[in-house]
């Protein structure tokens, strides 16, 4: 449940930058709001191989 709610949470990406001490601070958090998305994707294209090769 508690992952469910950690989420659904919106992290205002904007603020964090704003206040960012240094550039290498900017690239952490872009990298950081990134990092959801590529694992879904990965996990995506790993379901479908499995699945494509099951069929076959």
């Amino acid at each position: 449940m508690k992952l469910f709610i950690a989420c659904l949470q919106q992290v205002n990406i904007e603020e964090k930058i704003k206040n960012a001490p240094d550039k290498g601070y900017e690239i952490g958090v872009f990298i950081g709001s990134m990092i959801p998305f590529v694992v879904l994707v990965a996990l995506a294209y790993l379901l479908y191989r499995y699945n494509k090769k099951k069929n076959q």
